[in-house]
């Protein structure tokens, strides 16, 4: 897998490098600042772009901008950000373009190798991976929605579902059954007014949908 980092912490940049080579992926290009992102990921188109949310001149949401972009230029283009603190206004603008691709990472998540390897892949392949930090804001800030009407158990299966889990691990993860799991889960979509379909990815995009386009108060 090909990859372009943006990332204007040299000693993370370096480590994300050197984490993704020994992982067997190519790193195509790495970029410091703002202005050196879109230059890079047109010249190499990667099969992901990995963006630091703010980066050089300002440090405000250059990356985010950048990830917007890309995705406006180079259609279907996985891109996955990372972020030092959750910034819901940056997830929900990040997944209301489309979710297909898509990923939002706190820099924590890195330390904790496999899990960033895996959502790095996942996001590579089309998947979806939110960071649970963030799902958690997505559905903690929302008021007067049909999310209010989800019990417990169906809120946590809906924010494992966020994540990007399948079935058999968010029943691991909870200790039920894949039954139990696919009966929540119904009982979700029934709530959310969303189609009950339980095929595969599909549901966690149409999820992840409802979640982007669902104001705050």
């Amino acid at each position: 897998m090909r990859v372009v980092i943006a990332e204007d912490n040299a000693l993370l940049r370096e480590g994300l490098v050197l984490l993704l080579t020994s992982a067997g992926h190519e790193v195509a290009a790495v970029a410091g600042s703002g202005p050196e992102i879109m230059p890079a990921l047109l010249a190499h188109r990667p099969d992901i772009a990995l963006l630091d949310v703010r980066m050089p001149p300002a440090f405000r949401d250059e990356g985010l901008r950048a990830a917007l972009e890309a995705r406006q230029a180079i259609r279907g283009l996985p891109v996955l950000v990372l972020s030092q603190y959750v910034e819901e206004s940056y997830a929900a603008e990040l997944l209301s373009g489309g979710t297909n691709g898509i990923g939002y990472l706190l820099k924590d998540r890195v330390g904790r190798v496999d899990e960033f390897l895996d959502a790095l892949e996942r996001v590579a392949a089309g998947g979806t991976a939110l960071d649970p930090e963030v799902v958690a804001e997505l559905l903690t800030r929302r008021r007067n929605s049909p999310l209010d009407s989800l019990t417990p158990r169906e809120r946590e299966v809906l924010k494992l579902m966020a994540e990007g889990h399948d079935n058999a691990t968010i029943a691991r993860t909870l200790v039920v059954t894949e039954r139990a799991v696919h009966k929540h889960i119904g009982n979700v979509f029934l709530k959310l007014g969303l189609p009950q379909s339980d095929s595969g990815h599909r549901r966690v995009l149409a999820v992840l949908a409802y979640l982007a386009h669902t104001p705050q108060a």
